[in-house]
């Protein structure tokens, strides 16, 4: 048990996430439960041609009430298991899941949501890469994991991803990294309140999307609590059904979870501001208990336009990194590494594995399409094979 607490909570309401039947391809749009009134987003559809289930939270507070970021939750259902109608759900109470694992992803430059990059003049042409197909590729790659797509705070130009919540940025982004800006704290308090805003708020129908209108639906809704499985206790609980279709799944919990963090392009300066971190935020035993949860580390072809610090290379930052047990890999491509321009960003990050290798960390290191011109294309593709 970690023994989170939640100081604040924002008034937003949970929307059981919707799960719409039938085949689509991977760039469809489907269903989006939007928390906080923020645009739409939309999910692919899943391998076996099933929609899953997503959810937009808009601007979470994290440290603080005014330090917010909007995040998208794609719920996978579990290996070997199907989500059941919630009618049947609603008569009786499911078992305890086990303990879940989460993924938090950072995206890059251009990320966005696929409606606002179809619309864009220039990132239009790297729609496959939206957030909400991302988190679609991440469900597959990592399946029975909740996926959690944490957008940035800002994005300069529609272009630059700015994490200003995470590490003091300049205006295009490139991080100015120290020990103490508080990455570590508001990540924590940014999954508390998002753990908590879906564990206990209530049932909200009207605020629920639904791309495909012909298939069936019921839904749970009720003034009280929700029990363990979504749905009301007995003598509260009003079912009825719509003309949408809703399954059930089981809210994220933080009582035993563990975690794989992944950052892509410029989201990797989360990561790296995480290290630099490390060792303040172990003196706080609900980080700290965070911090030992967190299974593995992913960086997907880290960069930024800054001259330096692209990967973190200080031993001193490092060692302290080292004595953890997390699990490190790495996956880069010819168009950071091998950039004659930014011949600084190959260096750094062979500097970054030989060193975590020295203090006996587990790290892997991987270069794909090593053979192949550089390209912003293969620069995305790395979500595909990493």
């Amino acid at each position: 048990m970690w023994g989170f607490r939640l100081p604040w909570s924002p008034p937003l309401l949970l929307l059981l996430p919707q799960l719409v039947t039938g085949g689509a391809a991977a760039s469809s749009r489907a269903g989006t439960m939007n928390l906080g009134g923020s645009s739409g987003a939309r999910c692919s559809s899943s391998a076996e041609g099933r929609r899953l289930p997503c959810l937009q939270l808009s601007t979470v507070p994290g440290a603080d009430p005014q330090r917010g970021n909007e995040l998208l939750l794609l719920a996978a259902a579990r290996e070997g298991q199907e989500l059941q109608d919630l009618p049947g759900d609603c008569a009786k109470e499911k078992p305890q899941p086990p303990p879940q694992h989460h993924v938090l992803y950072f995206p890059g430059d251009v990320q966005n949501y696929h409606e606002i990059m179809t619309h864009h003049p220039e990132n239009y042409q790297w729609e496959n890469w939206s957030l909400e197909n991302i988190a679609n590729i991440l469900a597959h790659r990592f399946p029975n994991s909740y996926i959690w797509v944490i957008k940035c705070s800002r994005m300069h130009l529609h272009k630059f991803s700015c994490y200003d919540n995470f590490v003091k940025s300049n205006m295009f982004g490139a991080p100015e990294h120290d020990t103490d800006f508080g990455a570590f704290k508001h990540l924590y308090m940014l999954l508390v309140n998002a753990f908590n805003l879906t564990q206990n708020s209530q049932l909200s129908k009207k605020n629920v999307n639904v791309l495909n209108k012909d298939s069936k639906a019921s839904n749970c809704k009720s003034t009280s609590s929700l029990t363990t499985n979504g749905c009301q206790g007995e003598k509260e609980r009003t079912c009825e059904k719509s003309d949408e279709s809703a399954m059930s799944f089981y809210p994220p919990s933080l009582n035993g979870a563990s975690f794989t963090l992944i950052g892509f392009s410029k989201g990797c300066v989360v990561l790296n501001q995480l290290l630099f971190e490390l060792k303040e935020a172990k003196k706080d035993k609900n980080i700290d208990a965070f911090i030992k949860s967190i299974r593995t580390m992913y960086w997907l072809d880290g960069g930024h336009s800054g001259g330096s610090n692209t990967w973190v290379t200080y031993p001193e930052i490092l060692k302290e990194f080292a004595q953890t047990e997390i699990i490190v890999h790495t996956h880069v491509t010819p168009y950071q590494v091998r950039d004659p321009m930014r011949s600084w960003i190959g260096k750094e990050h062979k500097k970054f594995v030989q060193i975590l290798g020295e203090f006996g960390m587990q790290v892997t290191s991987q270069i794909h399409f090593a053979k192949e011109a550089p390209s912003i294309e293969n620069h995305f593709r790395v979500h595909e094979v990493f």
